[in-house]
């Protein structure tokens, strides 16, 4: 995955403009620095540091309109402008990519993946489909990730999006930002739908009210770390 991913990344940034934005390019790199430490040292607590075997990390911004935002396997990132203005701030940011860098940590592209295999290609594997047909192995990479997609972040299912939820509150948190941004945040997500119903990407997630209601009850635990710094 993380072969395969590293190859999808840089084709999709031969593909689209960096933003030339550079107070906004900065505080990109410097959110994803910030929490790329606070993962290490998560990892290192919990004795997982070897589910980080491989990883090269990168974050960039790309000039796009759209509300999105991703992070495939091995911790490459990438954050559209059009998601700046909800965001708000470095904090809203740091909501954005901890909670994207959060799938990536819990590989939820793997599982994805795995499913994919499984129902497009008689699941064979990730490698052996590369070899034969590299041309659909990277659209199922594109794919799983959403890349390049009005779907492309919040694409995954409801257990794996709560998961991402909770985890991306203990990232932001130990990497010194406020988890309670977060209800905010998704609170302007949601609203992204201009009063009708929310954005086609929210619809596998959990509901408005749920999500809410989910970080208000992990938010003592993240609150934890963050009071720590």
């Amino acid at each position: 995955m993380q072969q395969q991913s590293y190859a999808a990344y840089d084709q999709f940034l031969s593909e689209h403009k960096l933003s030339r934005d550079a107070q906004a390019t900065a505080m990109v790199k410097r959110v994803g620095q910030r929490i790329q430490r606070a993962v290490e040292q998560y990892m290192a607590a919990n004795n997982m540091q070897q589910e980080l075997a491989g990883f090269d990390w990168e974050f960039n911004l790309v000039q796009d309109e759209q509300v999105n935002a991703f992070a495939m396997a091995g911790g490459k990132t990438v954050v559209y402008s059009g998601i700046l203005p909800v965001a708000q701030n470095e904090t809203g940011l740091a909501v954005v990519m901890g909670h994207e860098i959060a799938h990536a940590i819990a590989k939820h592209g793997n599982e994805r993946m795995s499913q994919a295999l499984a129902q497009q290609f008689g699941g064979q594997t990730l490698s052996a489909l590369a070899g034969a047909q590299p041309g659909a192995a990277s659209s199922l990479i594109m794919s799983v990730y959403g890349v390049g997609s009005q779907l492309g972040m919040l694409k995954y299912g409801r257990n794996q999006e709560s998961e991402a939820d909770r985890l991306g509150l203990i990232f932001m948190a130990m990497a010194g930002y406020d988890p309670q941004a977060a209800v905010p945040f998704w609170k302007r997500m949601e609203a992204q739908g201009g009063g009708q119903a929310p954005p086609e990407f929210l619809s596998t997630h959990p509901s408005a009210g749920t999500r809410q209601s989910d970080l208000q009850k992990w938010m003592p635990e993240a609150l934890q770390y963050y009071k720590g710094k």
